[in-house]
């Protein structure tokens, strides 16, 4: 490390803490900042570059600086210009960016034209379809999906590991095929641009020299977020003589899902030897309560250097935990807490507050209050949620079954999936719908169209004919359990013949007729293969609908009910005025927005929501998944600059039952003396003593919260308990989503505790 008398007097190194100074003004051995949320990491790098070209004398032209956006380039490079206009002259690009001007150069090394176009994943599933002869394009999809991922983990056909992408000798022949048929088109894939630059470094050492010489700096932004494959990219630039600098923060690689590997920070050290770690911990952000709740939730990750976060803001204000009895309830109770601030305090604006939740599907609940109440929102990184593809297509459906005569659905779902009713054959169908005046039913059965086609149509008019047949005449009328079971036995059979397909589960009263809808139209199928990337999400998407069609009887009344209030609600979606907007002002609104995607975001006030065991996180989460889950959860908090609430529901619609819920393990990870709780937790049995005290044990033995499993009933939560003359009276929730009330003593006989410690 140096420093003169000269770099004391440089007012731009004066606004720097000791720590960002530090780093800085280090040189020599391999750096990595370690720079904590809010604590000015964009500022640091940009700083060091200035100062390498204005202080050190380094060329400019000699600095390569790496990120991962453009946006994160553009300001890099514009920021240290302020410093030093000669900063322009340094190479500050995305991975992507340079991978695709080193090709540019040096790509016929590998066979490659100077003018060679990059393939998207469009174009990647277009040419993987014309090798794949005859194969549905629906399949083909995923395939490119797995030789993109393979690329990121820098797997070519022939390597060993590539079962660990994708276990099948099929996979293995059909990227093989892919890549000769690429290499035969002059072009590359974004995998290629990363990939095939660390080829030729490694294939011509002569090359790898050059850049060594040329590129005396290199400095990574955001390292955590890196993936194999630029890992690899790194380490063939760096040469004996090369200052390497990393930053990045090992509590925030939330990106796996992507190909980010968080041991590229944590093994830097080991890669790169005599390592000096810098760690920015002073946050500039958020209030110290705020980082003391999220450091002691990441501080049960194992896998992590280690950083105490220290707010320069103070104390602030307790974050609050409210536990609210279902999500209903959440969603007015954040409505409640916006409209409050807002009126209250003249300096509040709805652009203030976040709502963060785990999985876009949970946004409906937040749409549909706000839009009842004009409160004005914005949904970030992804569609409103009666807008998604998959829930129109579900949508089409629904309004054909209760509307034989509806063009527009039938149109949208009458092939889709294939069945085989093209355009030609839709069209008949059409014509002597508008000939005739019958309904489009009885116009496909009269129209004369090919056997393919009326095979196709026979099939999807049995499929609306079986839908109708789940709808009562009336409201009155409940779907019987032997109906509902027969389904559920069903889908339980299809599962095992696709053990791969993740099924959608009916609930009770209308429920059931939709996922029956979804399931035997193919629908849920085919927004599964054809969008395999996103399937999980589609089908959490369409599993809302499941779940909110369960509050509805399954009658034909009852579903022209549920599709009269989505039509309001979407029709109040593109309304300005039913959006509440100010003036027209859609920058002043409250954000809807997923854990994920709040990355490099901060709002003064932040809602975090469904944390419950199995929504956030996942049940399926454990050892390294879990752990970025807990670092998702750090994400989200640290988003906060002043006010923090985590919201928790009692009872929570799930797969089209009403479940009872446990509170989410990483609320139990907070120190409970710093929040303010509000509402009853004593209904849980999995939050710790730490967070919340449950109630004593009645003198019947059962408490509020309690599970259990009841023999004729099956699994359930006790949610009252009150005194009769002949004795304390139990009530029970079951997950069928039925209440049953028992004198305790007959509850006790029949039932078994669960869990209720």
């Amino acid at each position: 490390m140096q420093n003169n008398a000269n770099e004391a007097a440089l007012p731009w190194l004066d606004v720097l803490n000791p720590e960002q100074r530090q780093a800085v003004l280090h040189t020599g051995s391999p750096l990595l900042i370690l720079a904590g949320a809010g604590t000015g990491k964009t500022r640091v790098i940009t700083t060091k570059i200035a100062w390498l070209i204005r202080e050190k004398g380094i060329d400019p032209r000699s600095i390569l600086a790496v990120t991962f956006t453009n946006k994160a380039a553009r300001e890099m490079a514009e920021r240290a210009r302020m410093i030093d206009v000669r900063a322009e002259y340094a190479m500050l690009r995305t991975f992507h960016s340079f991978g695709a001007w080193f090709l540019r150069r040096y790509g016929t090394l590998a066979g490659l034209n100077s003018n060679f176009v990059i393939y998207d994943d469009d174009d990647m599933i277009s040419l993987l379809a014309a090798v794949l002869k005859n194969t549905p394009r629906q399949e083909v999809r995923p395939i490119a999906h797995y030789i993109s991922r393979a690329k990121d983990y820098f797997l070519s056909p022939d390597s060993a590991e590539l079962s660990l992408i994708k276990n099948s000798s099929d996979f293995k022949k059909n990227y093989a095929l892919y890549e000769e048929r690429l290499a035969r088109t002059g072009n590359v894939d974004f995998g290629d641009l990363i990939k095939k630059p660390v080829e030729i470094l490694r294939d011509f050492p002569e090359v790898a020299q050059r850049f060594r010489q040329q590129f005396k700096v290199i400095m990574v932004d955001e390292y955590q977020d890196a993936n194999v494959a630029q890992f690899e990219l790194l380490k063939a630039l760096v040469g004996p003589d090369t200052y390497v600098c990393v930053v990045g923060d090992d509590d925030q690689s939330i990106y796996r899902f992507r190909g980010a590997e968080v041991k590229n920070i944590l093994e830097f050290p080991d890669r790169f030897p005599n390592t000096e770690i810098i760690r920015l911990e002073r946050n500039y952000r958020s209030t110290q309560v705020i980082l003391s709740a999220a450091s002691s939730v990441v501080d049960y990750n194992k896998g992590r250097l280690g950083k105490t976060l220290n707010a320069q803001r103070g104390k602030g204000k307790q974050p609050v935990l409210a536990f609210l009895p279902d999500q209903d309830s959440e969603a007015s109770y954040c409505a409640d807490l916006i409209e409050n601030s807002v009126v209250k305090n003249k300096n509040a604006q709805w652009q203030d507050w976040a709502i963060l939740y785990r999985t876009n599907a949970q946004s409906r609940s937040f749409e549909t209050e706000f839009l009842r109440r004009k409160i004005p929102y914005r949904v970030v990184g992804s569609l409103k949620f009666y807008e998604r593809e998959e829930i129109k297509d579900a949508l089409a459906l629904l309004a054909f079954t209760v509307n034989p005569a509806d063009e527009v659905a039938f149109r949208r779902v009458i092939n889709k999936p294939a069945r085989g009713v093209g355009q030609t054959s839709l069209e008949k169908i059409i014509n002597e719908y508008e000939k005739s005046g019958c309904d489009l039913e009885q116009a496909a059965n009269n129209a004369e169209l090919s056997a393919k086609a009326r095979s196709g149509i026979k099939t999807f008019l049995e499929i609306i004919k079986n839908a109708r047949t789940l709808l009562t005449p009336s409201a009155d009328t409940p779907v019987s359990d032997k109906k509902i079971r027969k389904h559920i036995d069903k889908q339980t059979d299809n599962k095992k013949d696709n053990e791969e397909y993740e099924n959608l589960v009916p609930g009770e009263g209308l429920s059931v007729c939709v996922e029956m809808l979804l399931r035997e139209s193919g629908i849920a199928e085919y927004h599964q293969v054809q969008d395999e990337i996103n399937s999980y999400q589609r089908l959490f998407n369409m599993q809302e609908l499941i779940d909110a069609a369960s509050l509805y009887p399954a009658s034909r009344e009852g579903l022209l009910e549920f599709l009269e209030l989505i039509e309001l609600d979407r029709s109040r979606e593109n309304h300005p005025e039913g959006t509440g907007a100010n003036n027209g002002d859609m920058n002043n609104a409250v954000t809807l927005i997923t854990f994920h995607n709040t990355k490099g975001l901060e709002f003064p006030r932040v809602i975090m929501t469904g944390l419950e065991q199995g929504v956030f996180p996942r049940e399926d989460k454990h050892g390294d998944e879990l752990e970025e889950e807990r670092r998702l959860f750090y994400v989200g908090v640290t988003r906060a600059m002043d006010e923090l609430y985590f919201c928790c529901c009692k009872f929570r619609i799930m797969y089209g039952h009403i479940m009872p819920c446990e509170p989410s393990r990483f609320l139990s990870e907070i120190d409970r003396g710093s929040l303010r709780v509000i509402g009853n937790a004593q209904y849980t049995s999995g939050f710790s003593h730490n967070a919340a005290q449950k109630q004593p044990e009645s003198d019947c033995g059962w408490r509020l919260g309690d599970r259990l499993y009841h023999d004729d009933h099956g699994y359930g939560a006790v949610i009252n308990i009150r005194d009769s003359e002949d004795g304390p009276i139990v009530q029970v929730r079951f997950e069928t989503g039925k209440e049953q009330r028992f004198l305790s003593e007959h509850q006790g006989s029949a039932s078994v505790k669960i869990g209720n410690e």
